[in-house]
Order: C-alpha cells, then sequence, then structure tokens
C-alpha cells in the first residue's frame, strides 16, 4: 500500500493536512474518514481502519480537521459547523484527484460530521458512523464546570483526553444549533451505524436514536466489548472488514 501526505486548503483558505491511504492495486473506489473530537488523522481507530481499506482496494483520506495537528488555523476559531466545512472541502480535494468519494465514515463527533455533510457531496452513496452522537450537544458533558467558564469569558482552556484545548462560546452555540434528527432523516443514502454496547464516553442509546431517525437502507452493527477509540487493533480490523464488505455494493469506481 501507499500512504502520501496530502496537503489541501480549508473554506477559509487554511491549510488542511491529510493522509491518503493508497491500495497496491487497483483503486476500487475512494472514501473519507472524520476522525474523533479532538483526535486527529493519526489517531489508532483513523489510520488503522483506513489502512484496512485500502487493502481491500478503498483509498482513503483521512485529515486533520482545523487546528488539530498538522493543519492551519486556531482550534478556538472552529464549530461543528466549520468541521463540516471541512469535511466537504476534503471530499471536493478527492473529486480533483482521484475521485470523488463514495463513502463518508466518521468516529465519534466525525460521525455526526458525515451525516451533516452528506447531502452537500452529491457523489456519496453511503456513511458510516462509528460510536457517533445521536445529538451535537452531547459534547458538552465533555467540559464539565469548564462550560460555564466558557460562556462567561467567551473563551477557557479544557483538559481532554489529557490534552489541553481552547474551546469558545461560538462552539457551545453551534452545536445547539445543529438538527442532526432532520440530517439523519433526511440522508438519502445508505447508512451503517456502528457502536460498543461497552462505550463508556459515548452510551450506545445514541445509535439507537440515529438508527431510528434513519430511513432504509440502514444497518447496525455491534463492536462488542470494543473501546469508544477502538483502541484494540482487533477491533479497528473487524470494523474494516465488515465495514468494505456492507459497502461493497455501494462503492463506484
Amino acid at each position: 500500500m501507499d500512504n502520501r501526505k496530502a496537503v489541501f486548503a480549508g473554506t477559509d483558505g487554511q491549510s488542511l493536512a491529510g493522509r491518503l491511504e493508497l491500495p497496491a492495486g487497483e483503486v476500487v473506489a475512494t472514501a473519507v474518514f472524520a476522525h474523533c473530537f479532538t483526535c486527529g488523522k493519526d489517531s489508532v481507530a483513523a489510520t488503522r481502519i483506513s489502512r484496512e481499506l485500502a487493502a481491500r482496494g478503498v483509498a482513503v483520506l483521512r485529515f486533520d480537521f482545523t487546528g488539530l495537528g498538522q493543519s492551519d488555523g486556531d482550534f478556538a476559531n472552529t464549530t461543528f459547523t466549520s468541521n463540516v466545512d471541512d469535511l466537504v472541502c476534503a471530499a471536493n480535494h478527492l473529486r480533483d484527484t482521484i475521485g470523488a468519494p463514495s463513502v463518508l465514515i466518521g468516529h465519534s463527533l466525525g460521525g455526526a460530521a458525515v451525516l451533516a455533510a452528506a447531502h452537500r457531496v452529491a457523489e456519496v452513496r453511503a456513511v458510516v458512523t462509528i460510536g457517533a452522537p445521536a445529538n451535537t450537544t452531547h459534547v458538552e458533558h465533555l467540559l464539565g464546570p469548564s462550560k460555564d467558564e466558557i460562556e462567561a469569558l467567551g473563551v477557557a482552556e479544557v483538559l481532554l483526553a489529557g490534552r489541553p484545548f481552547r474551546i469558545s462560546n461560538d462552539f457551545l452555540v453551534d452545536i445547539n444549533q445543529q438538527n442532526q434528527t432532520a440530517c439523519i432523516a433526511g440522508l438519502n443514502r445508505a447508512l451503517l451505524v456502528m457502536h460498543s454496547p461497552q462505550d463508556d464516553l459515548v452510551g450506545v442509546e445514541n445509535a439507537r436514536l440515529i438508527f431510528d431517525s434513519a430511513r432504509h437502507p440502514k444497518s447496525f452493527v455491534s463492536l462488542d466489548g470494543a473501546d469508544h477509540l477502538l483502541t484494540d487493533r482487533a477491533d479497528a480490523t473487524y470494523v474494516a472488514e465488515v465495514l468494505a464488505a456492507w459497502a461493497s455494493r455501494y462503492l463506484v469506481e
């Protein structure tokens, strides 16, 4: 397989950094992978799943959202809406290079982002969520007491997964303005919902809400025993294998 650096412009012209996982042989289809909140393109799940899909002929672009990893910009100036915009820019980059994505894959909050972005990428025929929240406001519980500080000061530093991040009140306002239920109901694409019953960060009830809001064709796969970040290689491999098999009828060369 071939792992290439990808750099493309975001909505505001900032440089976004990505990695394009290419199959060793024929490219069967292309996909975009959106990472979890504050994670990055090089997270365990993003890297392993993208590489497993590439081994099965699917070229996958994984990238850092604005202000994260190697992408330019200030994370404090980002919102859920700007993340969705970044995702559309990634799809446009694929369209201009090797071919528009037929599948969007999102992990955690990235799953919510692909649900919101799908209608803006005409070529997308299937959407996959992994451990995704049914509502963007789910992120608020991660902020704890810092939420009040953010609202009072406009921006505050929050410790997430052991790392400091500056979160703005604009972010809070934005996640409360999203209508994910409407996005899911109007998806008009095949949907695969993957979630672990043991997920202690985004409860499995979120999967039920997403699944119930969606119209057919839709499928649910239980990731029994997996943690939220899919840190076990076997879990990431299983996700990639099932995902590739399910998506095979929707892949477009």
